[in-house]
């Protein structure tokens, strides 16, 4: 029996809550949860801003039901997810409606993603109309209402997002295989609490020295040495990271004996850099400010293989992917100039992964959501053709999906895992 959603009513004819710069002191800022690792080191920094910021975790259908009552199913599922978890948390009573604003992230490509704020916007103008909607971009979206953040606080926003790297991909190859359970957990919030304090004094020289903290904090967990089914994440940007996106991925993963393998945020960062510097070079657009992204570009690019560097040095982790070569990758299956959502970045990153040992993949993406089921489930073959083992199984996530249906395509994927696994072992044991 169909669920009767009440379809709120929005005032369009008043002009929007602008956040002005005396809210700084008196409103709180919600951010929806997408990033379990890195959002602790990038709210830590938006709060030394002078942001008063809080990231969400409420779950359940009544966060879904409450963004179907604003977003059509067909639309967007994050943008439903996001617009449900504002609203369930405003209806809550915890917060202060007069009190409170909401934030959004926007690449400010081609996706619908770029359409979000007018979602949530109609979405508050319907229950609560006088909380603003603020975006963080890069892109010169939403100039007047947009957090306003110094050259310094992005430069700290970027280390949080190699140290949010570092620390999820530790975690990530150290959890599986913890002999004390939790101890990989305690780790994490070890590194976190350290990893501010070196944003606080922001000391960039300091990098090094916070790689090599982290990388010996993990080394120090004891692990068994067994061999683990090695499982990659990619897809489109939230549900690709986000628990609630993706019904809570990693810990199925984990609770399959497998090792979550998700590539670094960073690349998203430097595919929407990289994207501006293209447009230049493939369709003459944007070429008075191409060179800006190429510095930054040449910058990030910079301390990512420094990092690299330093995850081969000490020897215990398999590094992160330098983008170079995601971007050599993508140029084995797919243009660069396919850039509408995360485009050639989705096979760069199979490819990728399937070169560094991890042949089997979940590729998750929302139900409708055209540039992934082109680039992501349309790249399958291709890959497959390049790589012989790869194992790919994508799957939908929208309001309708069970996460049951969900799970059982991911056994499926693993079974046939299981099967090369043990393949590979017979023909070991055949040539000695």
């Amino acid at each position: 029996m169909k669920r009767e959603l009440q379809q709120p009513t929005a005032d369009f004819t008043r002009p929007y809550p602008v956040f002005t710069p005396e809210m700084r002191a008196t409103h709180t800022i919600l951010i929806p949860d997408m990033l379990p690792w890195h959002f602790d080191l990038l709210v830590h920094v938006m709060r030394r801003a002078g942001y008063k910021v809080e990231v969400l975790h409420n779950e359940g259908r009544e966060v879904i039901d409450e963004g179907l009552k604003h977003v059509h199913n067909d639309t967007c599922f994050p943008a439903l997810c996001v617009i449900g978890q504002y609203l369930n948390a405003l209806k809550s009573g915890k917060y202060d409606p007069e009190h409170t604003a909401v934030l959004i992230t926007q690449s400010g490509g081609g996706c619908r993603a770029s359409n979000y704020i007018p979602l949530i916007r109609k979405a508050m103008a319907a229950e609560f109309p006088k909380v603003p909607v603020l975006s963080l971009n890069f892109s010169g979206l939403e100039k007047g209402n947009s957090l306003q953040l110094s050259l310094g606080d992005f430069v700290k926003l970027a280390y949080a997002i190699f140290y949010g790297d570092l620390v999820m991909t530790c975690f990530n190859q150290t959890k599986p295989y913890e002999k004390e359970e939790g101890s990989a957990a305690r780790v994490r919030v070890q590194c976190v609490e350290k990893l501010k304090r070196a944003l606080d004094d922001g000391n960039y020289k300091k990098f090094r020295k916070c790689v090599a903290y982290v990388l010996d904090a993990f080394s120090s967990v004891a692990v068994t040495g067994e061999e683990k089914i090695k499982v990659g994440i990619v897809g489109e940007i939230y549900v690709k990271y986000s628990p609630l996106g993706n019904s809570h991925l990693e810990d199925f993963l984990l609770s399959e004996g497998c090792e979550p393998v998700v590539p670094a945020l960073m690349d998203f960062i430097l595919y929407c850099v990289i994207n501006n510097v293209n447009d230049a070079k493939l369709y003459h657009k944007g070429r008075k400010t191409a060179w800006i992204f190429a510095i930054v570009y040449k910058w990030l690019y910079g301390k990512q293989k420094k990092l690299i560097a330093l995850m081969k040095k000490q020897g215990r982790y398999e590094p992160l992917h330098d983008f170079e070569h995601l971007r050599r990758c993508a140029d084995k299956v797919i243009n660069q100039g396919v850039k509408m959502g995360e485009g050639w970045l989705i096979p760069a990153e199979m490819a990728a992964l399937t070169e560094t040992g991890t042949q089997n993949i979940v590729c998750a993406q929302p139900f409708g959501c055209l540039p992934n089921h082109i680039a992501g489930k349309g790249a399958v073959r291709a890959l497959k053709q390049l790589y012989e083992n790869v194992n790919v199984v994508a799957v939908d996530y929208d309001p309708s999906a069970t996460r049951v249906n969900q799970e059982n395509r991911i056994k499926l994927m693993l079974a046939t895992a299981r099967e090369n696994r043990l393949n590979e072992q017979a023909k070991k044991t055949d040539r000695t």
